[in-house]
């Protein structure tokens, strides 16, 4: 019985449009620009900020969150960001008694920002509040702890394979993967994966009858 439900963030809940042309502004280079590294990098299975130190490298990622802050062309994260499907899907979830937790690889200000959104959940921590990221097994321990929950009634759901699905299975969770964004479009039928998510979905709407049934 799943009792749980944890999410991913970026290409889960939010389309990283905005935060990807944030950069893109802040790096002074055209939008495509920066997509097209991001794909690549995705086709690569490496790290997506890898897009961006392609075009700065040896760029200090935490020090340029900073600097953006400081001039006010920081992170913003509000209702437009979010798949249509996110607050209906939650709050059905939560009318069905299940525990909702959204839990990321974000910044603390995220964290700020998506509290500050009162979606229909229980919990909503970052990776940047817990000083542990994914894929780490010490995240998803992190989050069961904050969550209080159980591994084995918790399901994680996100798009990236070897952040979420695969660590979080290794971690005793269970796991669905979400085909939308480049890595769940990419990867969604890698052998790996396949083998190893308990859920493949194109929406969270589906979600609720796999908790009901």
């Amino acid at each position: 019985m799943i009792e749980s439900i944890v999410f991913d963030v970026g290409e889960t809940l939010i389309r990283d449009d905005r935060h990807w042309a944030g950069w893109a502004d802040w790096l002074n280079v055209p939008p495509h620009t920066l997509s097209a590294l991001v794909g690549a990098v995705v086709a690569q299975g490496r790290d997506n900020a890898d897009a961006i130190r392609l075009i700065r490298p040896g760029l200090d990622l935490d020090a340029e969150y900073r600097a953006r802050e400081a001039v006010g062309r920081g992170e913003t994260i509000d209702d437009s960001d979010l798949y249509d499907d996110v607050r209906p899907a939650l709050a059905e979830l939560r009318r069905l008694g299940v525990r909702v937790v959204v839990a990321g690889n974000q910044t603390a200000r995220a964290g700020t920002l998506l509290r500050a959104m009162e979606l229909p959940t229980d919990v909503v921590v970052t990776s940047g509040e817990l000083g542990v990221a994914k894929p780490q097994r010490a995240f998803f321990e992190r989050v069961l702890e904050v969550a209080e929950t159980e591994p084995d009634r918790t399901m994680y759901v996100g798009d990236h394979p070897a952040n979420d699905v695969l660590p979080a299975k290794a971690a005793g969770l269970r796991a669905a993967h979400i085909r939308r964004g480049p890595w769940g479009y990419l990867w969604a039928d890698d052998p790996e994966l396949v083998a190893a998510a308990d859920w493949r979905i194109d929406s969270l709407a589906e979600l609720a009858a796999i908790v009901s049934g």
